[in-house]
Protein backbone atom coordinates (compact mmCIF):
# COMPACT_ATOMS: atom_id res chain seq x y z
CA UNK A 1 0.00 0.00 0.00
CA UNK A 2 1.07 3.90 0.07
CA UNK A 3 2.19 4.16 3.78
CA UNK A 4 2.28 8.02 3.34
CA UNK A 5 -1.41 8.33 3.31
CA UNK A 6 -3.30 8.68 6.89
CA UNK A 7 -5.86 6.02 7.57
CA UNK A 8 -9.36 6.93 8.86
CA UNK A 9 -9.75 6.88 13.19
CA UNK A 10 -12.43 7.23 15.05
CA UNK A 11 -15.10 5.25 13.41
CA UNK A 12 -18.18 4.73 14.32
CA UNK A 13 -21.71 3.08 13.28
CA UNK A 14 -24.75 5.50 13.56
CA UNK A 15 -27.86 3.55 13.72
CA UNK A 16 -31.63 4.08 14.25
CA UNK A 17 -34.64 2.32 12.95
CA UNK A 18 -32.06 0.85 10.54
CA UNK A 19 -31.01 3.91 9.08
CA UNK A 20 -27.32 3.33 9.65
CA UNK A 21 -24.52 6.00 8.80
CA UNK A 22 -20.75 5.53 9.11
CA UNK A 23 -18.47 8.12 10.50
CA UNK A 24 -14.88 8.53 11.21
CA UNK A 25 -11.82 10.63 11.21
CA UNK A 26 -9.93 12.82 9.67
CA UNK A 27 -10.96 14.98 6.51
CA UNK A 28 -8.92 14.70 4.14
CA UNK A 29 -6.42 16.49 2.43
CA UNK A 30 -4.78 15.27 -0.61
CA UNK A 31 -6.81 12.18 -0.91
CA UNK A 32 -10.10 10.50 -0.67
CA UNK A 33 -11.85 8.34 0.92
CA UNK A 34 -13.66 4.71 -0.18
CA UNK A 35 -16.00 2.70 2.01
CA UNK A 36 -16.32 -1.14 1.09
CA UNK A 37 -18.42 -2.83 3.25
CA UNK A 38 -17.60 -6.63 4.37
CA UNK A 39 -20.07 -9.25 5.09
CA UNK A 40 -19.98 -12.72 6.42
CA UNK A 41 -21.57 -13.98 3.74
CA UNK A 42 -22.95 -11.54 0.96
CA UNK A 43 -20.53 -9.89 -0.95
CA UNK A 44 -18.18 -6.81 -0.64
CA UNK A 45 -20.08 -3.45 -1.59
CA UNK A 46 -18.28 -0.48 -2.32
CA UNK A 47 -19.58 3.06 -1.14
CA UNK A 48 -18.82 6.56 -1.15
CA UNK A 49 -16.47 6.17 -3.59
CA UNK A 50 -13.45 8.66 -3.81
CA UNK A 51 -15.40 11.10 -1.70
CA UNK A 52 -13.97 13.82 0.52
CA UNK A 53 -16.50 13.75 3.24
CA UNK A 54 -16.05 11.63 6.85
CA UNK A 55 -19.39 9.97 6.76
CA UNK A 56 -21.12 7.54 4.81
CA UNK A 57 -24.69 6.13 4.45
CA UNK A 58 -24.35 2.45 4.30
CA UNK A 59 -27.93 1.70 4.96
CA UNK A 60 -29.10 0.22 1.13
CA UNK A 61 -26.11 -2.63 1.79
CA UNK A 62 -27.22 -4.16 4.79
CA UNK A 63 -30.32 -5.26 3.88
CA UNK A 64 -29.31 -8.57 5.91
CA UNK A 65 -30.30 -7.09 9.29
CA UNK A 66 -28.88 -10.31 11.07
CA UNK A 67 -25.47 -10.25 9.28
CA UNK A 68 -22.53 -8.76 10.93
CA UNK A 69 -20.19 -6.31 9.14
CA UNK A 70 -17.06 -4.94 9.10
CA UNK A 71 -16.01 -1.69 6.96
CA UNK A 72 -13.03 -0.66 4.85
CA UNK A 73 -11.90 2.72 5.19
CA UNK A 74 -9.93 2.92 2.16
CA UNK A 75 -7.56 6.35 1.56
CA UNK A 76 -7.02 6.92 -2.24
CA UNK A 77 -4.56 9.07 -3.72
CA UNK A 78 -6.23 11.75 -5.79
CA UNK A 79 -4.35 10.40 -8.95
CA UNK A 80 -7.04 7.28 -7.87
CA UNK A 81 -6.32 3.52 -7.44
CA UNK A 82 -3.87 1.34 -9.12
CA UNK A 83 -5.22 -2.21 -9.60
CA UNK A 84 -1.94 -3.92 -8.80
CA UNK A 85 -1.43 -1.56 -5.21
CA UNK A 86 -4.15 -1.89 -2.45
CA UNK A 87 -4.14 1.54 -0.85
CA UNK A 88 -3.92 1.91 3.10
CA UNK A 89 -7.07 1.53 5.02
CA UNK A 90 -8.77 1.37 8.07
CA UNK A 91 -11.03 -1.65 10.05
CA UNK A 92 -14.33 -0.72 11.95
CA UNK A 93 -15.56 -2.55 14.75
CA UNK A 94 -18.37 -5.05 14.17
CA UNK A 95 -21.97 -4.12 13.53
CA UNK A 96 -25.28 -5.97 13.56
CA UNK A 97 -27.96 -4.09 12.66
CA UNK A 98 -30.75 -6.52 14.16
CA UNK A 99 -29.24 -6.02 17.39
CA UNK A 100 -27.27 -2.68 17.50
CA UNK A 101 -29.68 -0.60 15.58
CA UNK A 102 -31.38 1.80 18.30
CA UNK A 103 -35.01 2.26 18.39
CA UNK A 104 -36.76 5.37 17.59
CA UNK A 105 -39.12 7.66 19.41
CA UNK A 106 -42.86 6.10 18.68
CA UNK A 107 -45.43 8.23 17.51
CA UNK A 108 -48.48 8.80 19.39
CA UNK A 109 -51.92 9.12 17.46
CA UNK A 110 -54.47 9.25 19.88
CA UNK A 111 -55.13 9.14 23.88
CA UNK A 112 -58.42 9.26 25.83
CA UNK A 113 -59.47 9.55 29.91
CA UNK A 114 -62.34 7.94 30.08
CA UNK A 115 -64.07 7.34 34.06
CA UNK A 116 -60.97 5.39 35.30
CA UNK A 117 -59.80 4.47 31.75
CA UNK A 118 -56.88 5.77 30.11
CA UNK A 119 -56.12 4.59 26.30
CA UNK A 120 -53.32 5.44 24.73
CA UNK A 121 -53.04 4.24 20.31
CA UNK A 122 -49.17 4.78 18.69
CA UNK A 123 -47.62 3.62 15.49
CA UNK A 124 -44.28 1.74 15.00
CA UNK A 125 -41.00 3.84 13.32
CA UNK A 126 -40.64 3.08 10.06
CA UNK A 127 -37.36 1.73 8.44
CA UNK A 128 -35.83 3.11 5.35
CA UNK A 129 -36.76 -0.54 3.89
CA UNK A 130 -39.48 -1.14 1.85
CA UNK A 131 -41.67 -4.35 1.19
CA UNK A 132 -42.13 -4.70 -2.72
CA UNK A 133 -44.80 -2.80 -3.31
CA UNK A 134 -42.92 0.41 -2.13
CA UNK A 135 -44.83 0.69 1.19
CA UNK A 136 -41.81 1.33 4.34
CA UNK A 137 -41.61 -1.27 6.88
CA UNK A 138 -41.87 -0.66 10.25
CA UNK A 139 -39.39 -1.64 13.17
CA UNK A 140 -42.12 -4.23 14.12
CA UNK A 141 -42.17 -6.03 10.32
CA UNK A 142 -38.29 -6.63 11.06
CA UNK A 143 -38.33 -7.50 15.16
CA UNK A 144 -42.02 -9.15 14.76
CA UNK A 145 -42.62 -10.58 18.71
CA UNK A 146 -39.28 -9.39 19.99
CA UNK A 147 -40.45 -5.75 19.88
CA UNK A 148 -42.25 -4.75 23.21
CA UNK A 149 -43.32 -1.23 24.73
CA UNK A 150 -43.46 0.35 27.27
CA UNK A 151 -45.74 3.25 28.96
CA UNK A 152 -44.34 4.91 31.92
CA UNK A 153 -46.88 6.75 33.46
CA UNK A 154 -47.58 9.09 36.86
CA UNK A 155 -50.29 11.49 37.90
CA UNK A 156 -49.55 14.67 37.18
CA UNK A 157 -47.37 16.74 39.60
CA UNK A 158 -46.31 14.01 41.11
CA UNK A 159 -43.06 11.85 41.18
CA UNK A 160 -44.48 8.42 41.49
CA UNK A 161 -43.91 6.43 38.14
CA UNK A 162 -45.69 3.50 37.21
CA UNK A 163 -45.30 1.29 33.42
CA UNK A 164 -47.41 -1.20 31.36
CA UNK A 165 -46.40 -2.98 28.93
CA UNK A 166 -48.03 -4.04 25.30
CA UNK A 167 -46.73 -6.16 22.06
CA UNK A 168 -49.56 -4.27 20.62
CA UNK A 169 -50.38 -0.45 19.05
CA UNK A 170 -52.49 0.17 22.00
CA UNK A 171 -52.34 0.71 26.04
CA UNK A 172 -55.62 -0.06 28.17
CA UNK A 173 -54.51 1.48 31.86
CA UNK A 174 -57.41 1.13 35.02
CA UNK A 175 -56.12 4.88 36.53
CA UNK A 176 -57.77 7.13 39.41
CA UNK A 177 -61.01 9.14 37.27
CA UNK A 178 -60.34 12.23 39.48
CA UNK A 179 -56.59 12.86 38.42
CA UNK A 180 -54.89 13.75 35.10
CA UNK A 181 -52.05 11.39 34.15
CA UNK A 182 -48.38 12.56 32.08
CA UNK A 183 -47.08 9.56 30.35
CA UNK A 184 -44.57 8.49 27.52
CA UNK A 185 -44.05 4.95 25.09
CA UNK A 186 -40.46 3.92 24.63
CA UNK A 187 -39.83 0.48 22.37
CA UNK A 188 -37.71 -2.34 23.79
CA UNK A 189 -36.05 -5.69 22.68
CA UNK A 190 -35.62 -7.52 26.10
CA UNK A 191 -33.51 -10.41 24.39
CA UNK A 192 -30.66 -7.52 24.17
CA UNK A 193 -27.92 -7.08 25.96
CA UNK A 194 -27.02 -3.46 25.43
CA UNK A 195 -29.16 -1.48 23.36
CA UNK A 196 -31.96 -2.53 24.71
CA UNK A 197 -34.28 0.41 25.42
CA UNK A 198 -35.29 3.03 22.28
CA UNK A 199 -35.89 6.76 22.43
CA UNK A 200 -38.75 7.83 24.37
CA UNK A 201 -41.51 9.38 22.76
CA UNK A 202 -43.04 12.84 24.08
CA UNK A 203 -44.39 13.34 26.92
CA UNK A 204 -48.28 14.16 27.04
CA UNK A 205 -50.95 14.86 29.35
CA UNK A 206 -54.72 14.23 29.84
CA UNK A 207 -56.93 17.51 31.16
CA UNK A 208 -59.78 16.59 32.24
CA UNK A 209 -61.00 16.89 35.76
CA UNK A 210 -59.09 19.70 36.31
CA UNK A 211 -59.80 22.08 39.29
CA UNK A 212 -57.85 25.34 40.45
CA UNK A 213 -56.58 23.30 42.87
CA UNK A 214 -55.19 20.71 40.44
CA UNK A 215 -54.00 23.63 38.44
CA UNK A 216 -52.75 25.56 40.98
CA UNK A 217 -51.92 23.47 43.91
CA UNK A 218 -52.91 24.10 47.54
CA UNK A 219 -49.65 26.63 48.60
CA UNK A 220 -51.54 29.30 46.60
CA UNK A 221 -54.65 29.08 48.63
CA UNK A 222 -52.88 28.94 51.45
CA UNK A 223 -50.46 32.12 50.50
CA UNK A 224 -54.31 33.55 49.23
CA UNK A 225 -55.79 32.77 52.55
CA UNK A 226 -52.99 34.11 54.60
CA UNK A 227 -53.89 37.29 52.78
CA UNK A 228 -57.24 37.33 53.07
CA UNK A 229 -57.06 36.88 56.39
CA UNK A 230 -54.79 40.17 57.08
CA UNK A 231 -56.81 42.13 54.81
CA UNK A 232 -59.66 41.35 57.13
CA UNK A 233 -57.64 41.76 60.83
CA UNK A 234 -56.72 44.84 59.53
CA UNK A 235 -60.04 46.11 58.37
CA UNK A 236 -61.13 45.01 61.57
CA UNK A 237 -58.33 46.54 63.72
CA UNK A 238 -59.22 49.96 61.82
CA UNK A 239 -62.68 49.90 62.22
CA UNK A 240 -61.95 49.82 65.84
CA UNK A 241 -59.68 52.65 65.88
CA UNK A 242 -62.45 54.69 64.17
CA UNK A 243 -64.94 53.58 66.23
CA UNK A 244 -63.04 54.36 69.46
CA UNK A 245 -62.12 57.56 68.23
CA UNK A 246 -65.17 58.93 66.89
CA UNK A 247 -66.83 57.92 70.67
CA UNK A 248 -64.10 60.14 71.73
CA UNK A 249 -64.60 62.66 69.97
CA UNK A 250 -68.48 63.09 70.71
CA UNK A 251 -68.12 64.36 74.28
CA UNK A 252 -65.76 67.25 73.15
CA UNK A 253 -68.32 68.62 70.92
CA UNK A 254 -71.31 68.88 73.46
CA UNK A 255 -69.57 70.73 75.65
CA UNK A 256 -70.13 74.88 76.04
CA UNK A 257 -68.06 76.94 73.95
CA UNK A 258 -66.15 79.25 76.41
CA UNK A 259 -67.89 82.85 76.59
CA UNK A 260 -70.94 82.30 75.23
Amino acid sequence: GNPELPTAVNITWSSINFKTILQWQPKPSGYFYTVEIHGQISDTKKKCILTSETECDVTDVLRNVNETYTAHILSVPSSGMDNFEEPPFAVSEKFTPYSQTVLGKPEIQNYTQKGSKLSVVFQDPLTPYTFPNGSFQSIRDIFQHDLEYKLYYWKDQSSGKKDATTKSHTFELSVDSTKNYCFYIQGTIPSRSENRNGQESMVLCTSVGRNILDEYGAEVFIIIAVIAIAVITLAVVLAVFLCKRKKAKAPREKEPLNGV
